[in-house]
């Protein structure tokens, strides 16, 4: 039998990498506080899914 394909958990961390990213771009950009503390939230909930290091420097 062979092992189960990679491509799903490859395509996965790819486009968790790009949200991640865009939303940090997006968190760099914001003016508003109300819209900085969303962000942060958004990737506190991306962080509490991701085993070890965290998102928000």
């Amino acid at each position: 039998m062979s092992a189960p394909s990679r491509r799903p958990e490859i395509r996965r961390r790819r486009t968790r990498k790009e949200k991640i990213a865009k939303l940090r771009k997006r968190l760099a950009k914001a003016t508003s506080d109300s819209e900085r503390t969303t962000l942060t939230e958004k990737l506190n909930l991306l962080a509490l899914r991701s085993p070890g290091h965290p998102l928000l420097k």
